[in-house]
């Protein structure tokens, strides 16, 4: 079992070459992405000095499982630093993506910004997906947990803390959550935060 779970870790490893990119990295709703990358720099800046490091970004990547070569991680990133800065501020982040979002996948255009809505259902959907490790269309308190285990969230340490989460969204009570349960609850979160 665990040579298999490792041996499924090693193929489900993925590069941050421009190669492996995909327009699914890519969320085109502004609400949505300025939320997921307020969350994503909470979840890197380990030490909650409102900084986040080259050494940050590359052990929560390497959690995620992508792999990055620090020095370019930290030649891309330096550069984005202020003068005086040990690390990347929140607004020094959100440049960060900025940038590598346009280098990757270059300005959008006005087709694309028509196309945000369905974008954001795919986008959507590819969330789901990450929390349905088993692919049954569900997310159990155990997908759950795996998951904030990954990101290195402390609710993970928790099954009933988890399991408060499932239930806190989950409309039919069945003890988990399906794709429309996970969308209106990331709809009414995007919604709130605009």
């Amino acid at each position: 079992m665990e040579a298999a779970q490792i041996n499924g870790d090693s193929q489900c490893r993925r590069s941050l070459s421009r190669k492996a990119s995909s327009s699914s990295f890519r969320l085109r709703c502004p609400s949505l992405n300025s939320l997921r990358l307020r969350r994503i720099f909470d979840i890197f800046d380990k030490n909650g000095d409102t900084m986040i490091t080259v050494q940050e970004i590359n052990q929560a990547l390497s959690r995620l499982g992508l792999e990055a070569d620090v020095s370019e991680l930290d030649s891309t990133i330096r550069s984005f630093i202020k003068p005086g800065n040990d690390g990347l501020t929140f607004d020094d982040f959100v440049a960060l993506h900025q940038s590598l979002d346009e280098s990757l996948f270059g300005a959008e255009t006005e087709l694309e910004e028509e196309e945000e809505m369905s974008q954001e259902e795919s986008d959507l959907t590819e969330a789901f997906k990450v929390f349905d490790e088993d692919g049954d269309g569900y997310i159990s308190a155990r997908e759950l947990q795996v998951v904030l285990g990954k990101l290195g969230l402390p609710e993970a340490r928790e099954i009933d803390r988890v399991e408060q989460m499932i239930c806190s969204v989950d409309q039919n009570h069945d003890g988990r959550v399906d794709f429309f349960e996970f969308k209106h609850m990331m709809q009414s979160v995007v919604v709130r935060s605009s």
